[in-house]
């Protein structure tokens, strides 16, 4: 419940504010939604948006709504295509969050598709000789490997919400998979981030460095492993994953990583087993939701942290007014709700099934302003920052002792769809590290992941108590934050979400706050330059505000920053007054996303 006497704008006053937007300048549509290899960032029209990082992806999910498939059909459609055109960064090999508006109940349900450890492992699992492994030694073995949800969450959508069949929707990634599609700049330079690692895998090297060179732009790439692997689940179901051959092919390369001798890398065997695979499910459970500026915010709930931390840093803001802020006091408040909301992350966000998780304190609005009364105009929070206790909020307090932020890999992949009943899915899946694991299932075409490396090594503070050690079939704690708003009836207003590991949760939050606070059409706040603070010492700023007079302006108060080239790679919808879609994709980031509608505005 939110306290008497907080200050609300009126529900039809910021949805008001939030659509007059786009319809005050409407953007350019695409000219042609069936036409792949073409990244536009905006598109308005009728019968269905999709937004994604990739034009193919893009394409198949609206190849999949004009056939009559809805939201979901058309996610897991786009989400499969992405397996083939983003590899390094989703498919079957990984896991993710599946976020469903159901326009006929008005109501939201979330997927946890994360992948969970082996039922063998305990908190040791990083460690030998009671000393934990180094970063890159853990990532790049089988050890890092997670039970695989992402297969497991289409078949949950699908038969939950979806209309079609898992084959229909698979078709059009199938075919890209055969066929090819075309390499851009950021597929080569994220190959060549990979290239020694990937190398060190006959599979993974036969697969993205062709003839044993990086693949070329303009290039055509084939993956027709791929391409039969989807086409064995497509016959059989998502349980030939779980079961079978293709299950026992996945727990060998995790136990036996096929490493070239002459490489000279040592990729240590992984604990997954048969079992682990054969008692995987993806979980259906109740969504977070806060209120903010009388719209209601839905994400997703523990194991993941996004609905959480992105919920309390807009509770501690609601009292704000930032629409009419400076730039550099948006951003002052901006900054200080993202420090104060991560440090309450790291004590208590964990997988719920191992974790008492306080998610109700944690989005109450009475903890949140126990904790907002900490922002000061003309001063700066010093991380890392001690949590609060939602359990019992004092005013300006914190409890206990503080714990840096641990690291978490800044890969993933995210995707928005809605369709002509007013469905909206927003939808974001990874393996973690850019590439993964580096380990590709011989003969099956697809990457596996490195997720249990989200899981903290060692305790963040040997003081504080860390929900996030590893366990037996226990799911790391993820900041994937997909988002669906929606206004006081319970009526799409936006859906949104980002890659980017922990700057998930800032990107989400800063596009959230430039389109509802900012008034900024929602390709422009997607497109604005980001900022990330995580209860570090120093905050995150993409060139555009590193190279700004609001940096010198932030730092005369107190604020410190470092430069991250890019941070997150955000795709949305919106829902126009006139019932139109408006499909948001990236700009610039990634070379660009791509947004397309079943039938264009001309």
């Amino acid at each position: 419940m939110r306290r008497p006497g907080t200050r609300k704008l009126s529900v039809l006053a910021v949805c008001a504010a939030v659509v007059s937007v786009g319809a005050a300048a409407p953007p350019a549509a695409h000219p042609d939604t069936g036409l792949a290899g073409k990244r536009v960032p905006v598109a308005v029209g009728r019968g269905g948006a999709v937004a994604s990082v990739d034009a193919d992806a893009t394409a198949a999910g609206i190849e999949v709504l004009k056939k009559g498939g809805n939201a979901v059909d058309a996610a897991v459609a786009t989400a499969a295509a992405l397996g083939v055109t983003e590899p390094y960064s989703s498919g079957i090999g990984g896991g993710g969050y599946f976020v469903y508006y159901d326009a006929r109940t008005r109501t939201v349900h979330t997927i946890d598709g994360r992948e969970t450890a082996p039922l063998s492992a305990d908190e040791d699992l990083f460690k030998e000789n009671g000393k934990p492994l180094s970063f890159d030694d853990a990532v790049t073995s089988g050890l890092s490997v997670g039970t695989p949800g992402t297969a497991a969450t289409w078949q949950k959508a699908l038969d939950e919400w979806g209309s079609k069949r898992l084959g229909t929707v698979l078709g059009p990634a199938e075919r890209l998979a055969r066929d090819g599609f075309t390499v851009d700049d950021t597929f080569r330079s994220q190959t060549a981030a990979n290239e020694t690692r990937f190398r060190a895998f006959p599979d993974t090297a036969k697969l993205f460095l062709p003839k044993g060179e990086l693949p070329a732009v303009g290039s055509v790439l084939k993956n027709p492993d791929l391409a039969r692997t989807y086409a064995e689940l497509a016959r059989k179901g998502v349980g030939a994953l779980y079961h079978g051959a293709l299950a026992d092919e996945i727990v060998r390369t995790v136990e036996h990583p096929p490493v070239d001798p002459a490489s000279g890398r040592n990729a240590r065997p992984g604990k997954l087993t048969e079992k682990d695979l054969a008692v995987y499910r993806a979980k259906l459970q109740a969504p977070t939701r806060t209120s903010y500026r009388g719209l209601n915010v839905y994400s997703i709930a523990p194991s993941s942290s996004g609905g959480t931390t992105v919920g309390e840093a807009l509770n501690i803001l609601e009292n704000t007014k930032l629409s009419g802020a400076s730039e550099v006091q948006y951003l002052h408040h901006f900054i200080e709700a993202s420090r104060i909301a991560f440090a309450d992350r790291g004590r208590w966000v964990g997988d719920p099934a191992f974790e008492k998780v306080p998610t109700a304190g944690l989005l109450s609005q009475r903890f949140a302003d126990s904790r907002a009364c900490l922002i000061k105009d003309d001063a700066v929070l010093t991380s890392p920052l001690a949590p609060g206790d939602p359990a019992r909020p004092a005013a300006c307090g914190t409890g206990g002792t503080a714990a840096p932020t641990t690291y978490e890999g800044e890969n993933t992949t995210h995707l928005t769809t809605a369709d002509r009943w007013g469905n909206v899915v927003s939808y974001t899946l990874t393996i973690e590290q850019t590439g993964g694991s580096g380990i590709t299932v011989p003969g099956r075409g697809f990457l596996l992941n490195n997720e249990l490396t989200d899981f903290s090594f060692t305790p963040a503070s040997p003081a504080v108590h860390d929900p996030n050690l590893p366990g037996p079939g226990k799911r790391p704690r993820s900041s994937i934050a997909p988002t669906i708003v929606l206004d006081g009836a319970n009526r799409p207003v936006a859906a949104v979400g980002s890659p980017g590991g922990a700057t998930i949760i800032t990107t989400v939050l800063q596009t959230l706050t430039g389109l509802l606070d900012r008034h900024l059409p929602l390709v422009d706040a997607i497109a604005a330059p980001r900022a990330s603070q995580r209860n570090a010492a120093q905050t995150e700023l993409e060139p555009a505000l590193y190279d700004s007079p609001s940096r010198k302006q932030l730092e005369a108060i107190g604020h410190s920053f470092k430069l991250n080239p890019e941070i997150g790679a955000a795709t949305g919808v919106q829902r126009l007054p006139d019932g139109r879609w408006l499909a948001a994709a990236e700009k610039v980031r990634r070379g660009g996303g791509s947004a397309m509608v079943v039938h264009p505005d001309r």
